[in-house]
């Protein structure tokens, strides 16, 4: 599968009671359908997935995939502590018609930073899986990184695809990028322009009934299914090795440059068009253009995403038209002040 392009790690919403906000779940995931974005990933770290019941995280995979249009690759966070875990997680995705998992390392034992002990997990997963695997290298999360050469050796399980890396190292990227530049290569489906093609887009389903509510529908409170539209997609065949993607919107277009394939960033939950301008206009050759677009972002995700936290960006989605809501406890809202510093922050970066 092709995982290229720009994707926006996204918040789960939550009433001031702390209960998930499905139909705002449904009206974000609606908006970001109608973006360029190359797709979502659902149950990240900026999703607060582990602060979410079993059946919580089921329902936020279901309700987020009915909602989502059929072209946006969709990604479900699926680790865990367990190899079990983690596994039964990935059924519920599949379950859900997700194109893949993404998985982070386990850390509550120690013992898990040990290369071996890491190469035996994601192994596990993956030989079991029944989606594709996403690594996930998350170090302001989880105490360990995945280090590049377990990424290496990774590389070559046939179901193992890629890695999103959060550390915010350009190096680490392009040093991840050459170890697996020999990798066996797959053929994969593409849309006749290059762009992905999900399992969803090839075998549309219709969604339950009553189970999609657009964001025009919120105020009135009335569920409005859509019917199934028939797949009518031409394909090609494009060759794919490793894909490496960078999860820091603040050095994405260096990571790029860098041989990533595209960025998963929780700066794109809030402001994804922002994000798109960067991948756009390299793509187009304009690293001028680009250049200037990086730095336009590079401070406020520093901020906001980097040391504010996930409070913060729920405000920031507030505050550009999308959903965030409030944050779950632990995790404590935005006081007036940082609210006012978000909006300054994103005076100039509305999508």
């Amino acid at each position: 599968m092709l995982i290229e392009g720009i994707f926006a790690a996204i918040p789960t919403p939550f009433y001031p009671d702390e209960r998930v906000y499905y139909r705002k779940l449904e009206a974000n995931m609606a908006r970001y359908s109608r973006t360029l974005l190359a797709g979502v990933v659902v149950l990240g770290s900026t999703g607060e997935a582990p602060l979410l019941s079993d059946d919580e995280q089921a329902q936020v995979l279901r309700i987020a995939a009915e909602a989502t249009a059929p072209e946006k690759v969709l990604l479900a966070g699926v680790g865990r502590e367990s190899v079990r875990g983690t596994l039964e997680l990935a059924e519920v995705a599949a379950k859900a018609r997700y194109d893949a998992v993404l998985v982070r390392p386990p850390s509550y034992y120690g013992s898990m930073r040990k290369a071996e002990a890491q190469l035996h997990y994601f192994r596990s997963v993956a030989d079991r899986s029944p989606l594709p695997v996403v690594l996930y290298n998350v170090p302001h999360c989880v105490p360990q990184e995945i280090p590049v050469e377990v990424v290496a050796e990774l590389a070559h399980h046939p179901r193992i695809i890629g890695i999103k890396d959060s550390a915010g190292d350009v190096e680490r990227i392009r040093r991840q990028v050459e170890l697996t530049r020999e990798v066996r290569k797959r053929t994969v489906p593409v849309t006749p322009i290059f762009e992905a093609v999900t399992g969803r887009m090839l075998t549309p389903e219709a969604p339950q009934e009553g189970s999609f509510v657009a964001a025009s529908d919120l105020a009135g409170g009335q569920a409005v299914a859509t019917p199934p539209v028939a797949s009518q997609i031409k394909t090609r065949s494009k060759e794919v090795g490793f894909q490496v993607l960078c999860g820091n919107a603040s050095v994405v277009l260096d990571a790029i440059e860098a041989g990533a394939s595209g960025g998963i960033l929780a700066f794109a939950a809030f402001a994804p068009e922002a994000c798109q301008e960067i991948y756009m206009a390299w793509k187009d050759h304009d690293l001028k253009l680009a250049r200037s677009k990086q730095e336009r972002i590079a401070d406020p995700n520093r901020r906001i995403v980097g040391e504010l936290g996930i409070g913060a960006l729920k405000y920031a989605c507030d505050f550009n038209g999308y959903f965030g809501g409030h944050p779950r406890s632990p995790l404590t809202a935005p006081s007036r002040q940082i609210k006012d510093e978000i909006e300054m922050l994103l005076s100039g970066i509305r999508s």
